[in-house]
């Protein structure tokens, strides 16, 4: 699952390839939103945690990876 994060007062996004599902980042998401936690909390396919503090959350975009293409074949 792809997932971006944009950050206040930051120039670029944050994106990470995590084994999480859609619901499952989703949730954590809001929780951290709603205050039940003061860091977004989500781990990648190889492990690393990744941790925002929540009140710096500019926007969350979830999505499923886009498939890379090979070679030279018609668009």
């Amino acid at each position: 699952m792809e997932v971006k994060i944009g950050v206040q007062h930051a120039p670029r996004e944050i994106v990470l390839e995590s084994g999480q599902t859609a619901e499952e980042v989703e949730r954590v998401v809001a929780e951290a939103l709603a205050g039940k936690s003061q860091l977004l909390s989500l781990v990648d396919e190889h492990g690393r945690k990744l941790l925002v503090p929540a009140d710096r959350l500019a926007y969350v975009e979830i999505g499923e990876p886009a498939p890379r293409k090979v070679g030279f074949g018609a668009l």
